[in-house]
Formats: C-alpha cells, structure tokens, sequence
C-alpha cells in the first residue's frame, strides 16, 4: 500500500469508527486525517519528480561517459606524445626549434620558441623583464672553437654547449 492509500484507509477507518466532530477531540482528528491525506498527496508527487529526474541524470552520466570516452579515446589514437618539439600544421608535423635560457633574476630555465616576442620577454616565475635575448644557431666560433660546429655536442669547449 502507497502513502496516499494508507492516509485514505485511516480516514475512511475514522468515519467508520464514527468520530465524532462535535467534541474537540473529534476536531482535531478529523484535521489531523485531512493533514495527512494532503501531504501524503504532495509527498507521492514529489516522489513522482524525484524518479523522473533521478532517470533523466542517469541518462546524462551515461551521455557524459560516452562523450568522454570519444574525446580522450580520439586524442589519445591521434596525438603521438613521443615527440614532445613537435607541432601539427597543414596535415603534416613540422618541427619546431625550441631555446632556454636562465632568468637572471631568479634562475628558473624558460623553454620558449623564436615565435615569442623577445622585446617584452618576462619571466614566468618572477615576472622579471629579460632583456638582450639573442637566437644562436650552433656555434659561432667563439673562444675555444676548433671547428665551425652546427652540433653543439660535438664541439670541445664550446661556450655554446
């Protein structure tokens, strides 16, 4: 038996019992009974709502589930994390050269690519201006240099290395 059909049986069970109205204690009774006939019908309708959404968000976790099931199943398939210098353009990787340097204020090493704009270059950790960043390709055959190097690791003392 429901709620509604509990409070209906109570109420028929009073007039069966032929409460009497009259008294004050028959009042109260018959306000009690109709109380609960009320609420037990705000009750079932509120119970009625709660299903309906309880399955309506059942239905968009499942959603979200597939969605990110696809997302992350697509990024994984398609992106090769192997090669962390490279960027997609046109359909094809291109290979893009990356510089560091040290921020001389607070010494954090900063990856940046020859993109960034080298005039207003701040430092990510401390917010410092670094001035005077010059792009070297390779060698330049500075003090210590016995070959014009292209491959910093092959040239012996180097300032470049």
């Amino acid at each position: 038996m429901g709620i509604t059909e509990n409070a209906a049986y109570l109420k028929g069970l009073a007039e069966g019992l032929k409460v009497d109205e009259s008294t004050n204690e028959g009042k109260l009774i018959v306000k009690m009974l109709d109380l609960i006939e009320e609420m037990a019908e705000k009750i079932e309708i509120l119970e009625s709502a709660n299903d309906e959404l309880y399955t309506y968000m059942e239905g968009m976790a499942e959603d979200l589930v597939n969605l990110e099931n696809d997302f992350y199943e697509e990024e994984e398939s398609d992106e090769d994390y192997s090669d962390l210098n490279e960027d997609y353009e046109d359909g094809e990787y291109v290979d893009e050269e990356y510089y560091e340097i040290e921020c001389p204020a607070c010494g954090e090493k900063i990856c940046f690519t020859e993109d960034f704009d080298l005039d207003n270059f701040l430092c990510p950790a401390c917010g410092n201006k670094i001035d005077d960043i010059e792009l070297v390709d390779g060698c330049e055959g500075c003090e210590g240099c016995t070959a014009d190097c292209e491959n910093r690791e092959s040239c012996d003392g180097c300032q470049n290395n």
